[in-house]
């Protein structure tokens, strides 16, 4: 068994992780409908939630946005969730979360070799295909925010009977180890959220970094909006909410990654 396909060591996670002030408990499980689900359950359950890590091996219930779903080949993905503490930031700038989410992911794929970038608000795109996804929910009744990650490892897109999939593999990185790429990739994230606490919200490295790393800013495009509404123009920035600005004929209109059904290439 190659290491991209090889379950994973949960005992092993947490020793890795197990210095970090942002992780505080690391959970892999076999298999479940949705690792987001799960820990907005928990939430609702009254059981705290903040600096969780949940990752599943299979995922047969994943959730993107506007409730699409998906499921995924068992040790083909990282599937994870991660409760983030957002304590003393200002609601307004969770927006965030999933923006540096996607910063995270990118300069962990940058390091084996990958040149990826970030669709907003949640799709990581390599080689011409998404290798991976975000979704963040606020968990009701807690100050914290469940980020989900879908990143595809040696996924395939005839496994997901989906166009326009691409993986590590596919982009030929050689039997990437998924241990150590979330333990990568959670690290990354946790300087980020750090620094974005310490900041009460997008620090300028952030905005910096996820500037330089847009794939849609500076273009033009249409998001489409419930209703079947819609707004053509120019992506022109990220708000301090993490929102997306956009220069029309008609002046600046401001979409948050909620409001949109879909966001394409104007013209598409």
């Amino acid at each position: 068994m190659t290491a991209d396909r090889a379950p994973l060591d949960e005992t092993a996670l947490r020793a890795a992780i197990g210095g970090s002030d942002e992780w505080r408990t690391v959970e892999v499980v076999a298999e479940t409908g949705s690792t987001n689900s799960d820990l907005i359950a928990r939430a609702s359950s009254g059981a705290p939630i903040a600096g969780t890590v949940l990752i599943a091996e299979h995922q047969t219930a994943g959730r993107g946005r506007q409730g699409r779903s998906w499921a995924a080949a068992q040790y083909a993905q990282i599937t994870m969730s991660v409760a983030i503490d957002t304590a003393g930031v200002p609601t307004d700038a969770w927006g965030w979360l999933p923006l540096a989410t996607g910063v995270a992911i990118v300069d962990t794929v940058t390091g084996l070799g990958v040149d990826a970038g970030l669709k907003w608000p949640n799709d990581v795109l390599a080689g011409g295909g998404k290798l991976a996804g975000i979704l963040a929910e606020v968990a009701a009744g807690q100050r914290a925010v469940v980020v989900g990650i879908g990143l595809n490892v040696s996924l395939s897109a005839d496994e997901v009977g989906v166009d326009g999939v691409t993986s590590l593999v596919g982009l030929g990185v050689t039997a990437p180890d998924r241990q150590r790429v979330i333990v990568g990739l959670l690290n990354a994230l946790g300087r980020r959220i750090d620094a974005w606490r310490r900041a009460g919200g997008a620090d300028p490295k952030l905005v910096d970094d996820y500037r330089a790393r847009s794939l849609t800013l500076g273009l033009p495009v249409r998001a489409i909006l419930p209703g079947e509404r819609e707004i053509v123009g120019v992506a022109r920035d990220i708000d301090d909410q993490g929102r997306l600005t956009i220069d029309t004929d008609g002046g600046a209109a401001t979409v948050a990654a909620g409001d949109i059904v879909h966001l394409r290439p104007a013209g598409s």
